[in-house]
């Protein structure tokens, strides 16, 4: 139990610092299509953005399957964010449980 704790903090330190001192302003517009920015970056951006975030949970899990899965989920997640199809509670709750469920993972599967 202690393990999960312990990788289950790794995570989210590492989403701390992927969506917030990582990120800064011009990967935040750049991966928005609906910003002027984004309008000529957004793919290359939002992959970008989603990799950072994949490299952590490779980092912390050992597992190139949580960090691919890590990728697909944070992009898909941040994209309907942009859209404004989520809210950006509800995009912090997905990357969260995503944390919870690749910690699980990584102690009792991989």
């Amino acid at each position: 139990m202690l393990l999960f704790f312990y990788v289950l903090f790794l995570l989210l330190v590492g989403h701390a610092l992927a969506d917030y001192p990582l990120q800064g302003d011009f990967l935040a517009q750049a991966k928005n299509r609906n910003t002027p920015l984004g309008e000529k970056y957004w793919k290359h951006a939002l992959f970008s953005h989603a990799m950072i975030h994949g490299g952590f949970v490779l980092l912390f899990t050992q597992s190139i399957v949580l960090a691919i899965a890590e990728v697909i989920i944070h992009g898909i997640t941040d994209y309907f964010k942009c859209e404004n199809k989520i809210s950006f509670n509800i995009d912090q709750w997905i990357h969260i449980s995503c944390k919870v469920v690749w910690a699980l993972l990584a102690i009792l599967v991989i």
